[in-house]
């Protein structure tokens, strides 16, 4: 029935119609749901949540959000269309602080400037918090990044010791490509660069290879050691390899495109016919999967002093989807594609153990979906904040009220 009501809703952002959500489908059964409300308008969804969560829409009036970003109570997030919007609490209100030509993906906030990485760069401006509006002239590079066609996005943190990192995957699925100087600059991809602003200006510094497309990254509240969320290939079917959720050291390699984590072990991709330029035995397996296909996006490490203690220092994961049916293509039935949904990756003493579904519901019986999580950030209230850039586009806010 939604099929004839779906071209109004994607573009009006609101339903036409009154939805159930469908069934909850955990990754790991450890960790009890329970369903909850979502209020949007005069409409009722239905969604599954630990006990004690509630969730709610903040704000729709954001065109395709992206990477989150706080700045003590200042929330920034970036977009695919092109504009960096910000609010202030409650966030209820976003306004576009500039727009810019070349996907502002992600944004940090830095020693009084705001840093922006676009597809091909990262460009910063002078910023304090009486400030409206930017224009794109005001932006100055700060150093180039491999461009190009295909996983495009490149995200943009701060890590505990004060250094920029920038993440971005490969063009395709077996692309020659190798974040490493001994590659041309422009296939410099597939991975974490280090931004060394040591001497007279910033230099890219490889930090990590071999990943596909690392799109969330963040830092573990004990260990200060990086994780990553990472894209596995489309071109071997639907089940295999499953996606990675990876600790990132200095130097780690993690085998893409030659190689594929697939039942614990490391095998050989023959879609690539360039030689590996780093030995089979000496890729980083994984810390923790997610089914194939899914698409793994931003992710946030609970903090210490977290409402729901249990959770601490456990890792959101914002989980896009699928586009592909289970028949490995887009033209099979829709309620066989992966669910979007938030995951939790517990750790116990600074390591990653089981995966667990946090939050489900967003893909309705008929696999239409009404929202796809993106970025997730903590913030300074202690809440956990996502953002949608499909369905009912914007900001939404999860709570816990014991």
């Amino acid at each position: 029935m939604l099929s004839r009501y779906q071209a109004s809703f994607w573009r009006a952002g609101c339903l036409a119609i009154s939805l159930l959500a469908a069934p909850n489908s955990v990754l790991a059964q450890s960790q009890s749901l329970q369903d909850a409300e979502l209020k949007i308008d005069s409409y009722v969804f239905t969604v599954q949540l630990p006990e004690g969560f509630t969730v709610e829409l903040l704000s729709n009036d954001l065109k395709q959000p992206r990477i989150l970003h706080f700045a003590g109570e200042r929330l920034f997030a970036g977009s695919r269309s092109g504009n960096v919007y910000w609010s202030d609490p409650p966030y209820d209100d976003y306004k576009s602080l500039v727009k810019l030509p070349n996907y502002p993906h992600s944004v940090v906030f830095k020693d009084g400037r705001l840093f922006v990485a676009e597809t091909n760069g990262i460009s910063s401006a002078l910023y304090n918090r009486d400030t409206q509006t930017l224009t794109a002239d005001q932006f100055e590079t700060m150093v180039s990044l491999p461009g190009g066609r295909g996983h495009n996005s490149r995200t943009l943190k701060e890590g505990p010791d004060g250094q920029l990192y920038v993440s971005l995957g490969i063009a395709g699925n077996c692309s020659d490509q190798y974040l490493d100087n001994s590659y041309p600059f422009k296939e410099r991809r597939g991975g974490v660069f280090l931004i060394d602003e040591s001497g007279n200006k910033p230099v890219l510094q490889p930090f990590a290879s071999g990943l596909r497309n690392p799109v969330g990254m963040d830092w573990h509240p004990e260990t200060q050691e990086m994780y990553l969320s990472n894209n596995g290939p489309d071109h071997s079917g639907y089940e295999l390899p499953r996606e990675y959720f990876s600790r990132v050291l200095k130097d780690s390699f993690h085998g893409m495109p030659w190689f594929q984590h697939v039942n614990g072990e490391f095998i050989e991709d023959d879609c690539v016919s360039s030689e590996a330029p780093v030995s089979k035995e000496l890729a980083v397996a994984p810390a923790a999967t997610f089914p194939a296909r899914i698409a793994p996006m931003d992710l946030a490490f609970i903090p210490t002093d977290f409402s729901a203690q249990a959770l601490a220092h456990d890792a959101i994961v914002a989980l896009h989807g699928s586009w592909a049916t289970d028949d490995g293509g887009s033209d099979g039935d829709p309620a066989s594609r992966r669910e979007p949904k938030l995951a939790l990756v517990k750790f116990n003493e600074g390591k990653a153990g089981e995966v667990q579904d946090f939050m489900t519901g967003f893909q309705l019986p008929d696999g239409q979906r009404w929202a796809r999580p993106m970025g997730v950030a903590i913030g300074p209230d202690g809440h956990i904040y996502f953002s949608s850039d499909a369905g009912i586009q914007g900001i939404y806010r999860i709570k816990y009220q014991p």
